[in-house]
């Protein structure tokens, strides 16, 4: 699975070090070409002599080589690899990733990596579960990157709880899995729309929604892994976009989204309406901020465009058109409903009466529907596993009809 994958390991300093033999002795025997970069710490947990002798490389640590006065190009290094896995990933490392602090070889290479990062963290359980690495490991993955959740089991300080890093043989999955899903979809354009729309009363006010983007962006980034070729089209989100989009698009309103997704549409393999449009607007917009006058105020509304139902009815055979539905009453029949009516071809439906799984928040829990029923289903889950399972559903589908 991983033969001729340039993979580079980056370890950092933690007691969970003393894994990375076996795990380059599993990625060597899988068939990948392995380098090693190690954090000054991390030598004090693993001699490079022993990483070195398993991937039958010379472990790199340093900006300049002693022996002969040539420096380690991290340029390079980040050009090289396939993949760039952290493993283990201290709190310190996660901390400086994720607010560009540059101290050393390793986060060189990281700032410098085009190919797909992905962290395995590793440290106690009240450090893991502070809020600043909480957030620090979100950022990582508003950047685009994969983050392998820490196990649950027996500290090295003797706690129990999460915090350990997987075991190699998990790892080498993982890894597989991410080098593997980039063939599934290279080549192929997606158009994915992403947070609220905002529809003017005056020039202070506006009708909106409670949508961040979150789920928008995470399949974003699935695609991105998968070796498609993305835009992104957002309404207002404090989100960052994933690195390497092919286009990445903000609006406002509703007509301004139709007019973006319209310019692509006709070349789009897959098209993804994961935004959560507003179906109304005032019909006249106020030039001046309306001041408080009586006790009661009407606004006149008019219906926006319908981008996917109007999109819809231009689809091509060779196109995916794929929706969301969320829903408070009769779900499952207006999620299926909805599929007929815009021409999807699969829809996700979201529950409001599912805690923690819709607006804001970072899980969510689906039911995926296409013409013939319910072809998958989520517990709680966080939103990037979501995506993951939303993107290898269209996978599954595009070979159906090819």
């Amino acid at each position: 699975m991983l033969q001729g994958k340039k993979i580079i390991l980056g370890i950092t300093g933690s007691i969970a070090a003393y894994k990375t033999a076996m795990l380059t002795r599993l990625l060597v025997k899988a068939g990948a070409e392995v380098q090693i970069i190690m954090t000054d710490d991390a030598t004090e947990f693993i001699t490079p002599l022993t990483l070195s002798t398993l991937s039958q490389k010379p472990v790199l640590s340093k900006f300049v080589k002693s022996e002969s006065g040539e420096w380690n190009n991290h340029v390079e290094l980040g050009l090289w690899a396939d993949l760039l896995l952290i493993a283990p990933a201290s709190a310190n490392t996660i901390a400086k990733c994720a607010n560009g602090i540059c101290d050393n070889l390793l986060l060189a290479t990281y700032l410098s990596a085009k190919c797909p990062i992905a962290f395995a963290p590793a440290m106690d359980l009240d450090m893991y579960k502070h809020p600043s690495t909480s957030e620090n490991l979100r950022k990582l993955e508003s950047f685009g990157n994969i983050v392998i959740q820490a196990a649950s089991g027996e500290l090295a300080s003797g706690l129990e709880g999460q915090g350990r890093m997987q075991e190699p043989e998990y790892l080498v999955k993982k890894i597989e899995k991410i080098l593997d899903v980039k063939k599934k979809f290279k080549g192929k354009k997606v158009i994915i729309t992403a947070g609220p729309t905002q529809e003017a009363i005056d020039p202070v006010r506006f009708i909106g929604n409670h949508s961040s983007g979150k789920m928008g962006y995470a399949i974003a980034k699935s695609f991105l892994n998968a070796g498609a070729h993305v835009t992104l089209i957002s309404g207002p989100s404090s989100l960052h976009p994933p690195s390497a989009l092919s286009t990445y698009s903000k609006i406002q309103t509703a007509q301004e989204m139709y007019a973006e997704v319209d310019k692509h549409y006709d070349t789009a393999d897959i098209i993804i309406f994961a935004a959560a449009v507003a179906d109304y607007r005032p019909k006249s917009v106020a030039k001046e901020k309306i001041k408080k006058q009586s006790e009661a105020m009407t606004i006149e509304m008019e219906k926006t465009i319908d981008i996917a139902k109007t999109l819809g009815a231009r689809k091509k055979k060779n196109q995916l058109n794929i929706g969301f539905a969320l829903e408070t009453e009769n779900e499952e029949e207006n999620a299926l409903n909805k599929l007929k009516n815009k021409n999807f071809d699969l829809i996700v439906l979201n529950s409001m009466r599912d805690k923690n799984a819709t607006f804001g928040h970072n899980t969510n829990k689906i039911k995926i529907f296409s013409a013939k029923g319910l072809v998958a289903e989520t517990e709680l889950l966080d939103k990037s596993e979501v995506a993951e399972i939303i993107v290898n559903q269209i996978h599954k589908l595009s070979i159906e009809n090819e």
